[in-house]
């Protein structure tokens, strides 16, 4: 099944990758690696989830931020890479959450962004992981991902 089609039975689809927010690129191709930039949870150009997990928004939503995110992550390597054919695997996220001081739930928010590449990548979403936390992150988004991928060489 592709990703698309697991996608779908999620009740989800890829969305267009969205622009940079600054004077960088969204993918950077090193080698047999990609790098994706910072993605937030964008949805049609507009910050679906801003603010604060634990003051403004609720674990729950913090997650689906992060899921949000990853779906950008996903449409950004589909873009670079013209399709998923050419993923060897997710190697690393980092998992940046804006949140409330005394909010320590951060890899739970993470966990949004992993699920989501576990039930669409299968084998190839195996990474590893950190989550950290801020006061405050880029145009007041909720969840930043930072993202490496191997891929096949062409």
């Amino acid at each position: 099944m592709s990703v698309q089609e697991k996608l779908a039975t999620l009740g989800l689809r890829l969305p267009s990758p969205p622009d940079p927010l600054g004077s960088y690129t969204a993918v950077s191709e090193a080698g047999n690696l990609l790098f994706v930039s910072g993605q937030v949870p964008l949805s049609e150009g507009k910050m679906a989830f801003a603010g604060r997990v634990g003051e403004n928004l609720t674990l729950e939503q913090g997650r689906k931020a992060a899921e949000l995110a990853a779906l950008n992550v996903l449409a950004q390597i589909s873009r670079h890479l013209g399709g998923f054919e050419r993923l060897h695997h997710i190697v690393r996220v980092e998992g940046h959450v804006s949140c409330a001081e005394g909010f320590y739930e951060q890899p739970a928010v993470i966990d949004g962004a992993s699920d989501l590449f576990a039930a669409v990548l299968g084998e190839k979403s195996g990474h590893a992981r950190s989550a950290f936390s801020h006061s405050q992150l880029p145009a007041n988004a909720a969840v930043v991902l930072v993202v490496i991928a191997q891929i096949v060489q062409a």
